[in-house]
């Protein structure tokens, strides 16, 4: 009987299939003008995200340039083994997780508090004018900021030292001082992108229903109590799905300052993995292994993003997938 039953649902299954295929065939043409659109993005995908993966196979190998990837020979976890037994291990990790969660935790508040004060503000000339003042250090480039930040922070011709000697103090060689690095990084960080971070929070603001503010003023609610009863809920979506982003490139601090900003003075506080991976590889030539370093660091990044990704989902939040 079990048999004869399934011989009975067999066909009809595969009818249900190629139902399904004829249907989903029948929607991709008749909306093939939207699929068009994809292609670019589908070949700039696949040509420059998935087909250099061909070369992760370096970080298993010990790369020789005369015989190809393919023809060196395999080591297996050896760069890796390595890399987790140097003297340096330790530093590179401490100093690229000590900047990241710095910045997660001062420079990623930053434009939500920023957006929310604005959101409250009635004069539109002085919003503007703000908006203006904040967004324009994002268009300038790293290597000028950091040009600007060797100026300012010069012991002998620098504002923050003639304002500290302005008050009695000594002058501190900032640059030269390996404590002072993390907190330069960061909030020159906020300085350049505080303003450019808040237009994402700015334009969730504007979705709130106006009705909610209207009705929390005539049960007489204070600004900060409209703002964490109705505009902070409001935005929490938002505010998730980008603290999910940034926690994903947690371990990628951005190289380009971070090097600019290195000296062999503040090097015990400023040597990232970013860095090290750029001196092995190009510098000394050690391919291999400066690819497990950075494969290291793309696996770490990869868990971080599923991990906090699956406790937004049990906390009910915003998520990615």
């Amino acid at each position: 009987m079990t048999a004869r039953t399934a011989a009975n649902t067999a066909p009809l299954k595969r009818q249900k299939t190629a139902w399904r295929k004829r249907s989903a065939m029948v929607r991709i043409w008749q909306n093939y003008e939207l699929y068009l659109f994809l292609i670019p993005t589908l070949a700039y995908f696949i040509l420059f995200h998935y087909v250099p993966m061909y070369g992760v196979q370096i970080a298993f190998k010990n790369f020789i340039a005369v015989k190809g990837i393919s023809g060196s020979p395999w080591v297996g976890f050896d760069h890796f083994e390595r890399f987790f037994a140097s003297y340096q291990f330790m530093t590179v990790l401490r100093n690229t997780l000590g900047i990241s969660l710095y910045e997660l935790l001062v420079a990623f508040p930053a434009p939500i508090a920023l957006a929310l004060l604005l959101n409250q503000v009635t004069s539109e000339r002085f919003k503007k004018f703000v908006q203006t003042v904040t967004y324009a250090p994002h268009f300038i480039s790293v290597v000028v900021v950091v040009g600007m930040l060797y100026l300012f922070l010069s012991p002998k011709h620098g504002l923050v030292n003639i304002a500290l000697q302005g008050l009695g103090m000594e002058p501190i060689y900032f640059m030269a001082k390996a404590e002072w690095f993390k907190t330069i990084f960061v909030f020159s960080g906020i300085w350049q992108n505080l303003g450019w971070a808040t237009i994402i929070y700015l334009a969730a603001l504007s979705g709130v229903n106006p009705d909610l503010h209207e009705a929390a003023v005539v049960d007489g609610a204070t600004k900060v109590q409209r703002i964490r009863h109705i505009d902070l809920p409001s935005i929490m979506p938002t505010i998730m799905i980008l603290l999910i982003l940034n926690v994903g490139h947690m371990m990628s601090v951005g190289f380009e300052k971070v090097y600019l900003m290195q000296n062999q003075l503040n090097v015990d506080s400023s040597e990232v993995i970013q860095t090290y991976v750029y001196k092995s590889g190009l510098l000394n030539a050690q391919f291999s292994y400066s690819a497990a370093i950075g494969l290291f660091n793309s696996v770490v990044n990869f868990i971080l993003l599923i991990t906090v990704n699956q406790l937004a989902k049990k906390m009910k939040q915003a998520s990615l997938w």
